[in-house]
């Protein structure tokens, strides 16, 4: 019988073979945009919607602070919703004025702050760290950073070396839910009260991360003309669970980040996609 996690991520790795051993986001054409939406029943695992280029990966960025999440709940470096609080320290040298400010896992989570992501991950360690991402199965695994900088405890899921798919989202999503990630039941737990929640309509209530960020250009330097944003989770209704991803790519500046355009598009279809 074939593994279905080793299916789905061996047909992931030959749709996407362009995009290991190089920068992940160095493959999309200039004028290229699209619009990604993957969503499955968690019980069953039967596809609802898969619209889009769901195989192909780009980076994470925030939305890895979902498993994140699971990984330091897990390690006990976070302890609860709201333990450990952390204070923002001017050597994390951040650019936002709105992440200059304390922090726990449920701030950390619902206004996306770097800092406390970057905290976690040198709590961790590099070790426990490349373990945790392997044991996840999470993308292409790869950790390593911008290349010769060795910075990829800090900085690997922010357009840097560690590439997903909307179709690998869902499918971490679902073995979230259904516990099939190898920690702790407080893991869990604690990482699903402490994700935000936003309504949907017609009784839904989506859990989850939205992450922004920018293509590269072939030199490395972000391209602020094109923005990428993700939301993923799940939704969840009368005992009734469904994970989604929903990917947008842009071609053009935008005022909203990449991120903030996908939670909102996905609050606004939720409803009637699941209806399908």
């Amino acid at each position: 019988m074939i593994d279905r996690r080793q299916f789905s991520k061996g047909f992931a790795l030959a749709m996407g073979a362009g995009l290991l051993g190089r920068p992940a986001l160095a493959e999309a054409a200039p004028s290229e945009k699209f619009v990604c939406t993957v969503m499955a029943d968690v019980a069953t695992g039967r596809t609802i919607v898969r619209e889009g280029p769901a195989e192909r990966r780009f980076s994470p960025c925030s939305s890895f602070k979902f498993p994140l999440a699971v990984m330091g709940f897990d390690s006990g470096v976070l302890v609860d919703p709201h333990h450990p609080r952390w204070d923002y320290r001017p050597e994390f040298q951040t650019t936002m004025e709105t992440q200059k400010k304390a922090a726990d896992p449920t701030i950390w989570l619902a206004d996306s702050i770097v800092w406390y992501s970057q905290e976690l991950t040198r709590a961790l360690g590099p070790t426990r760290f490349r373990d945790y991402v392997a044991r996840f199965d999470y993308g292409n695994e790869d950790v390593s950073g911008n290349p010769g900088k060795d910075d990829g405890l800090t900085q690997s899921w922010l357009m840097s070396s560690l590439a997903i798919s909307p179709d690998e989202q869902v499918a971490f999503v679902r073995r979230f839910l259904g516990r099939e990630l190898g920690v702790s039941d407080h893991a869990y737990e604690a990482t699903t009260a402490s994700l935000a929640r936003y309504p949907a309509g017609n009784g839904w209530t989506l859990h989850g991360k939205t992450g922004s960020g920018f293509l590269r250009t072939g030199k490395g330097a972000i391209d602020r003309s094109r923005p990428l944003g993700w939301f993923v989770g799940w939704g969840e209704r009368e005992g009734r669970r469904i994970a989604f991803t929903r990917f947008n790519l842009g071609n053009q500046r935008a005022e909203t980040y990449g991120g903030m355009i996908a939670r909102a598009a996905m609050m606004k279809d939720f409803a009637a996609l699941a209806a399908r």
